[in-house]
């Protein structure tokens, strides 16, 4: 009862006019059923639920809302801990709400889902998304949307699939679609998986090996180069072999990976990024990763110069993990687009 009463002064707060309210920053995981979801391949996925964390102070007219989409396999408790560690996103004059992917085991997802979970898309992530903002929360825009890497492939999504929704898109390594070498890489991890379960292969096993090719490609050879003594290697090595995720299972690695092979901007839109990008009404800020083995740049590249949206683009030896190590600079970078 406690709980239920806590959601619904919630909701209230959301669709206030008349006072200021505020909520401080709120470090437990919430849920909200959103109904049988129906998925783009139309199948659905029966009782949807969606986790949600809330950081920050919501205006009165909730003026201030930024909606922070979780990258491959994150979440959003790993959202809360990069806001509060860096100051990632200014708490004090904004109201985050990071929302959980659909398929990263915590929202509805195939680890913790009855039955046979349905094949899900970005586009079903931000579906999701859109009814718990709307249906929940009884929002009709919000102030802005980023995310990074599979994040900012939804924060892309949400600004075509919403156009007017949101007034700012930030999308850090981000692409609208995959490259032939992206293609590559993640059909490669797929194929290694489903052959290594046909041969029962451990999960351990198979996620130890899965996790060295994402490290080979996350970083650029100039960064493991440089970071890891030839030396000392043996001991790099041996930090793959770990107990797998409880929560990011391998089947919900394998549900977000396949969403993400899937994933094109373009495709509504006769396959023409020009066309794609006439769609796109917020303001948007595109932060490339010039060296990204992982999410090639060239097509996030071509958007920045068809929209000629603001760009900041990242030229270090840390791949697609580039924000990483130029944080602060990035982290400036968004909070003035942000109080632009």
């Amino acid at each position: 009862m406690k709980r239920l009463l806590t959601i619904l002064c919630f909701t209230l707060i959301f669709s206030a006019s008349a006072t200021p309210q505020s909520i401080l920053d709120d470090v437990e995981q919430h849920f909200q059923i959103i109904g049988d979801f129906i998925t783009q391949s139309g199948d659905t996925i029966k009782n949807c639920k969606i986790g949600y964390r809330y950081f920050g102070n919501i205006n009165s007219d909730s003026s201030n809302v930024i909606l922070y989409c979780t990258w491959f396999g994150g979440n959003s408790e790993a959202i809360g801990r990069l806001i509060r560690k860096y100051q990632f996103i200014d708490t004090t004059k904004f109201f985050i709400i990071a929302a959980d992917a659909l398929g990263n085991g915590v929202s509805s997802s195939p680890s913790n889902y009855a039955g046979k979970f349905p094949e899900i898309s970005i586009k079903d992530m931000i579906n999701s998304q859109y009814l718990l903002l709307t249906k929940h929360f009884n929002l009709k825009n919000i102030y802005a949307i980023i995310g990074g890497s599979m994040g900012s492939m939804q924060a892309l999504q949400w600004s075509v699939t919403y156009p007017d929704f949101a007034s700012k898109i930030v999308a850090y390594v981000p692409s609208p679609k995959l490259s032939s070498y992206d293609m590559l890489w993640i059909n490669t991890q797929i194929k290694l998986i489903e052959t290594l379960r046909k041969y029962n292969s451990t999960e351990r096993e198979i996620k130890t090996l899965s996790d060295m090719l994402t490290a080979l490609i996350s970083r650029t050879p100039d960064y493991i180069t440089e970071n890891i003594e030839a030396e000392k290697f043996n001991e790099y090595l041996e930090t793959f072999n770990k107990e797998p995720d409880k929560i990011f299972t391998l089947e919900n690695y394998l549900s977000q990976l396949k969403a993400i092979r899937n994933f094109d901007l373009t495709k509504d839109f006769e396959n023409d990024l020009n066309k794609t990008a006439a769609k796109i009404h917020s303001k948007l800020f595109l932060i490339i990763s010039r060296r990204d083995m992982m999410v090639n740049p060239a097509f996030s590249l071509k958007l920045a110069d068809i929209t000629g949206c603001r760009t900041l683009i990242l030229d270090n030896n840390c791949g697609h993990l580039a924000v990483t190590c130029e944080m602060e600079k990035v982290r400036k970078a968004i909070a003035d687009f942000l109080s632009d």
